[in-house]
């Protein structure tokens, strides 16, 4: 008799999903046009708007650090993705703005994205797939908080 097949914990299934779809995210950006953007290119280029945002602003979005993102936004200016400009609330501060290329990569990223997920409701029904996704979200946010809650013990197995 076969034993029965465990089912991958939570952290391996979301770094599964994750790395899937940032496989087809990326090979299909390439064919659309963008082969030189990488999924760290996303820390950033997910968090823009026409408008652009500050650095401090994409890390506290992305969760990733500032030194991180200024790094990331330095790859993207030498790809001609983005440009640092003056921020028109303060002088000091700088804005990371997308340029024509990097608003037509952003464009077709969320295309593709859409077109994902589009696909994974059509296969688990449009209600299951809102339901996943509310609870992964519920996930997600109960993670972030783990710090902060002071119950991050696990049980004992």
């Amino acid at each position: 008799m076969d034993a029965p097949q465990k089912i991958a914990d939570l952290g391996m299934l979301t770094g599964q999903l994750m790395r899937a779809i940032q496989e087809e995210l990326f090979e299909k950006l390439a064919e659309q046009g963008h082969p030189a953007v990488r999924p760290r290119h996303g820390s950033v280029l997910a968090f823009l708007g026409p408008d652009g945002a500050r650095a401090t602003d994409i890390s506290a979005r992305s969760g990733q650090h500032k030194q991180i993102i200024g790094t990331i936004v330095d790859e993207l200016v030498g790809l001609g993705y983005v440009t640092r400009q003056p921020d028109p609330d303060d002088r000091r501060a700088k804005r990371v703005v997308p340029t024509e290329l990097g608003l037509d990569e952003i464009t077709k990223a969320r295309a593709i994205l859409a077109a994902i997920e589009h696909r994974h409701a059509q296969a688990l029904g449009v209600r299951s797939f809102a339901a996943f996704k509310t609870k992964l979200q519920e996930i997600t946010k109960n993670q972030l908080d783990w710090r902060r809650s002071g119950s991050a013990d696990a049980p004992a197995a």
